[in-house]
């Protein structure tokens, strides 16, 4: 009697550990630095996969979302804009809804040095999407310049399908 009762048990924590993981939260690795100094690489987060479930990613948060281009990992990046926004770049500048942005947490390795993403002419952002910068502006691959492998061009929103959760504290 006791190695099936031994079995249940492990079958039984196994699939809350499985169920945990699936709809409520996982552990996640920072695996660049195109969120520095916010977050660094090799930091250990917790994706919270619960909040979406009820309500959209807002302005400012750190999400987690499947690749636009079909790349096969997750990344994570600040949400800047959300639907039905205008967003514009200008010298590396943000500019929400006709707005310069304070933007504390941004970082400029290469200040000085034009980009490609640098400058982006004002953009509406569509229902159900969003726009989203990487913290270390001059070294990550976000909307500002994403290229599609197919046709080359930008696709600057990431449809709020591929969000997968949002970050949170360190483990």
């Amino acid at each position: 009697m006791k190695p099936i009762r031994t079995t249940v048990i492990i079958i039984l924590t196994l699939a809350a550990v499985f169920a945990f993981r699936h709809w409520i939260a996982e552990p996640i690795y920072i695996a660049s630095d195109s969120m520095a100094p916010t977050l660094v690489k090799g930091s250990h987060l917790f994706l919270d996969k619960l909040t979406y479930r009820f309500r959209p990613p807002g302005r400012g948060e750190i999400i987690a979302f499947k690749s636009p281009l079909g790349e096969d990992h997750e990344s994570a990046k600040r949400v800047i804009a959300v639907g039905g926004d205008t967003v514009e770049l200008r010298q590396k500048k943000v500019y929400l809804n006709g707005e310069a942005q304070l933007e504390i947490y941004a970082f400029y390795a290469r200040a000085g040095e034009a980009l490609q993403g640098d400058d982006m002419p004002p953009a509406s952002v569509p229902a159900g999407a969003l726009f989203l910068l990487g913290d270390n502006r001059d070294n990550s691959n976000d909307s500002a310049s994403w290229k599609d492998p197919a046709t080359g061009k930008p696709p600057r929103f990431l449809p709020l399908t591929e969000v997968t959760g949002k970050v949170r504290g360190v483990y």
